[in-house]
């Protein structure tokens, strides 16, 4: 089997293993206590339910209405810096709280989502926030992602144990970063900043993953063949890259683990990339746990 085959095909069990993973966790704690610095449990659960709900409409392809048409026009006009505004207002218009019904909720959505794709190629551009447009295989990964960074939030809370495989960790770079890069990654990294210039690449390693260089030029990012002589290489464990990238862990700490590794000839140039090349913090977390 090829290597996009068997990642399609790894993607789709992984979802419908870790929402039972998640719903069950969601089920396993008080809804109130706090999550992340602003949400409760229950409206982190609401939070990953919104977002399947959003995946069952438009991975169908046909037309189908968005199910909360009041944030249509706030996510075509998303940045990685309004993400998590644009959160907080699905979330007005998502009232389910009861975290046993949520957890039913995105145990049905997830099946409906597998059922809907079943035969579908899994490089299909699915339009997506600002612009965007992810391959379906990269939608499947980013629904991980979702469930594995605020399952950690749950159980961060609650003292409970929760595994994000590096594995599965891999998905979300893989398949949904450098998918939706290689296609259309639209106005979401579009901050209003001024754009730095000049040209930096950065060849991501993992024993998880193909090798990869990002090259950011005059502020746009694209994919380059391993031709490239990078400035820097960045060595990665998956889970820790993702939390480190969604603020769950400071950048200190991911460097002192000894799982984030960077070296080459212009190492300087890896922190004005990182400003650039960054990721919506989707729900603010309580604190980096440094």
């Amino acid at each position: 089997m090829s290597r996009p085959n068997q990642q399609w095909w790894t993607a789709r069990a992984t979802l419908a293993q870790v929402g039972d993973r998640f719903a069950r966790l969601l089920t396993s704690v008080p809804p109130q206590a706090m999550a992340t610095r602003e949400w409760t449990v229950a409206e982190t659960g609401a939070h990953i339910a919104s977002i399947a709900l959003y995946y069952t409409a438009i991975m169908r392809q046909d037309g189908t209405p968005s199910p909360i048409p009041e944030v249509d026009a706030p996510i075509a006009a998303a940045t990685v810096d309004t993400v998590a505004d644009v959160n907080d207002l699905v979330l007005g218009f998502f009232p389910e709280r009861d975290p046993a019904e949520l957890a039913g909720r995105l145990r049905a959505d997830i099946a409906e989502i597998l059922r809907l794709t079943e035969g579908m190629n899994p490089a299909t551009p699915i339009r997506w926030l600002g612009g965007a447009q992810v391959p379906l295989a990269g939608l499947f990964a980013h629904l991980i992602n979702e469930m594995h960074v605020h399952g950690w939030d749950i159980a961060q809370v609650s003292r409970l144990p929760w595994r994000i495989p590096p594995r599965e960790a891999a998905l979300f770079f893989e398949l949904f970063l450098i998918g939706m890069i290689k296609i259309d990654y639209g106005r979401l990294m579009d901050t209003g900043v001024p754009k730095r210039r000049g040209r930096i690449a950065v060849r991501f390693h993992s024993r998880y993953t193909t090798p990869v260089t990002l090259v950011l030029q005059d502020g746009r990012v694209t994919v380059e063949k391993f031709s490239v002589r990078p400035d820097l290489h960045l060595a990665f464990d998956p889970t820790t890259l993702n939390l480190m990238l969604f603020g769950r862990i400071s950048r200190s700490r991911a460097l002192f683990s000894g799982k984030i590794a960077a070296w080459g000839r212009r190492l300087w140039l890896l922190p004005p990339f990182m400003r650039e090349v960054h990721l919506p913090d989707n729900a603010r977390p309580r604190s980096h746990y440094a």
